[in-house]
């Protein structure tokens, strides 16, 4: 058994590589074993890139107003309680509303060592689409 207090890690900030806005990263177990988890907060307006993930990846909303994004759908509104899972290799992105922070606990499983396999950033367009 290991335990992974709070404050063990310090908190990261989301590479602009991988994410448009403000975002904060709290993973004390990330790449620990085969598992991938992170605390992720988005501010108003942030949001991931589009990426996929080798072994699908569950989302677990815990506050805030976010919206999700899978290529070829409407963006779709989450909140806290609401359980997302995006299927193997599905493209997709996630993040805050316009106007409001989103927290969620993003899981993976990784494959080959590898949890997600990141593309483009999100246009202004994808973000706003209700396609």
């Amino acid at each position: 058994m290991k335990i992974f207090n709070i404050g063990s890690t310090p908190s990261a900030k989301g590479p602009a590589e991988y994410f448009t806005g403000s975002v904060r990263i709290d993973c004390p177990f990330c790449g620990s074993g085969n598992l991938s988890a992170a605390t992720v907060t988005f501010e108003p307006g942030a949001r991931t890139a589009w990426h996929t993930h080798p072994l699908g990846q569950t989302l677990l909303v815990t506050a805030g107003f976010g919206l999700v994004g899978r290529e070829g759908g409407k963006v779709q509104e989450i909140r806290p309680g609401d359980t997302v899972w995006i299927e193997p290799g599905e493209k997709h992105w996630h993040g805050a509303s316009p106007d409001c922070a989103m927290t969620h606990i993003a899981i993976a499983e990784m494959k080959d060592g590898k949890a997600v396999d990141w593309m483009e950033h999100v246009s202004d367009e994808d973000y706003r689409s209700t396609k």
